[in-house]
């Protein structure tokens, strides 16, 4: 196999920095478009925001447009400036590298979090206050360090006696090792430890004041949690000899408990997040009315100050080689700064041009907030509609939130895939997903309806749907099968 050169010629298209910012910046939902902005208005001087009168970028318009003599016959035109020098396909212009103001951990200097106790640190204060020997401590605070969030210990005694002999260099045994896993099982919350849902179950019903529906719960989870799990009642009735009606008391008993434990402590440790809708639709007098946040269209215009030092530059007749490298920097900042206010403006156009086709295509619904009125929706439907690409429409929805009368939703939940009724209409999967959440609430707890007769229903409200699609719709809605559904 001999090697060959040869020359192939070919179009490619490539994306200019300018656009590459813009797709970033559509894509931000609104509390991340205020951190970039305000990333944009630390970095570049250039860029002010608030009121300033309309001369400011006309004469820079101006300006921009007119060649720079220098001295010596040497002229820099705006035409000779690499764009690419300063503003590069990342969201950062080369030139903002001068300055180490940016670094990664910038957000923690100057949005402070407030600080709680760790889940594991919990439930070592609570260990401290055991009698221990020194052996023991170390294996207790192994144990404590092996729970998860959940509040499990999903590792098996023999891994954990292993790890503990290379790791921390402590020889136990087996049988050592589960009798300090159960003092951890003393812990609170109750039931943190366990190596599985039964054991977290039998050691919260074990901790219980004890009385009759509590001991035959505690039975039921210690001996028959395989027929619990499954909900064959009629064994669990024949096995323990017991009536309905006590072993509907026992389940109301092991319902009440915590199968993650450590979930109702974690939750406490966790920053919560505050959703910030992008647009609200209000209905007056009938009519829909889109607006979008305010905090999306910041007034934003270029510095008179940078202006002025161009234009001063331009008035003077000796010019250094300095102030020739302090102009061409200058002009890097106003170029970087124009181009961004362009895009904070494409971004609002496209934003509310994008949301308001949503709005229109999705009127009936947006009126009754009845989600059966959902028509079928994909992205190619809205891109077509407004004449933009589908990756476009994509960014606008995937992200962004919408308050409407009847809540705040995200916009992609709007888009959903079509099927044909048996009238020949097209109808949303979300219609249909609706339909059979309704069917299945009102069906009977104690003999809850199969896949195989959800389909027919469905088919009999004129949706033929095949059984295989119920499970399909029925697991997204995540609702399980009919045997996990039924209650006494």
């Amino acid at each position: 196999m001999s090697l060959k050169q040869f020359l192939q010629f070919k179009l490619s298209q490539k994306l200019s920095p300018q656009q590459i910012q813009l797709m970033k910046l559509i894509q931000l939902p609104t509390q991340a478009f205020e951190q970039r902005l305000k990333q944009e208005l630390e970095e570049n001087p250039a860029l002010d925001t608030g009121k300033e009168s309309e001369t400011s970028e006309d004469e820079f318009d101006e300006f921009d447009n007119s060649e720079t003599d220098y001295d010596d016959n040497e002229t820099i035109e705006a035409d000779d400036i690499n764009i690419d020098e300063y503003l590069s396909d990342d969201e950062i212009p080369e030139y903002r590298t001068q300055a180490n103001n940016y670094s990664a951990d910038d957000e923690d200097k100057t949005m402070p979090y407030a600080a709680g106790t760790s889940f594991t640190q919990h439930l070592i204060n609570q260990l401290n206050t055991f009698r221990l020997t020194e052996q023991e401590e170390e294996i207790a605070y192994f144990l404590v360090g092996s729970v998860d969030e959940s509040g499990y210990i999903r590792r098996s005694l023999a891994d954990i006696t292993d790890d503990l002999a290379f790791t921390q260099n402590v020889y136990t045994t087996e049988d050592e090792v589960e009798k300090v896993l159960n003092i951890v099982h003393l812990l609170d919350p109750a039931g943190v430890g366990a190596r599985n849902l039964q054991e977290c179950l039998s050691i919260q019903l074990h901790r219980k004041e004890q009385h009759p529906d509590v001991e035959l719960a505690t039975t039921i989870i210690d001996k028959g949690f395989e027929q619990f799990t499954k909900k064959h009642y009629k064994k669990l009735m024949q096995k323990f000899n017991i009536d309905e009606a006590q072993l509907k008391d026992a389940i109301e008993e092991v319902e009440r408990l915590n199968p993650k434990p450590g979930g109702s402590y974690a939750g406490n440790n966790k920053i919560v997040e505050h959703i910030v809708p992008d647009f609200a639709i209000k209905i007056v007098d009938g009519e829909l009315e889109l607006t979008l946040n305010g905090r999306n269209a910041p007034e934003l215009h270029v510095s008179r100050e940078y202006n002025n030092m161009l234009k001063g530059y331009k008035e003077t007749k000796e010019k250094s080689r300095a102030q020739k490298d302090a102009v061409m920097f200058i002009k890097q900042k106003l170029d970087a700064a124009k181009w961004f206010i362009e895009a904070v403006r494409q971004r609002q156009q496209t934003l509310f041009v994008t949301m308001s086709s949503i709005m229109h295509y999705q009127k009936e619904y947006f009126l009754s907030g009845d989600e059966r009125n959902l028509r079928p929706m994909i992205l190619k439907d809205i891109a077509d509609e407004i004449e933009m690409d589908v990756s476009t429409i994509s960014r606008v929805a995937n992200s962004k939130y919408v308050d409407t009368p009847y809540g705040t939703k995200l916009i992609k939940e709007f888009f959903s895939e079509s099927m044909t009724n048996d009238q020949g209409e097209e109808v949303s999967t979300r219609e249909i997903k609706k339909i059979l959440e309704t069917v299945i609430e009102e069906e009977s707890k104690k003999k809850p309806l199969t896949d195989e007769a959800l389909s027919k229903i469905l088919k009999e409200k004129g949706y033929p749907i095949a059984r295989r699609t119920v499970a399909k719709y029925r697991e997204q809605l995540d609702i399980p099968v009919a045997r996990l559904r039924k209650e006494l």
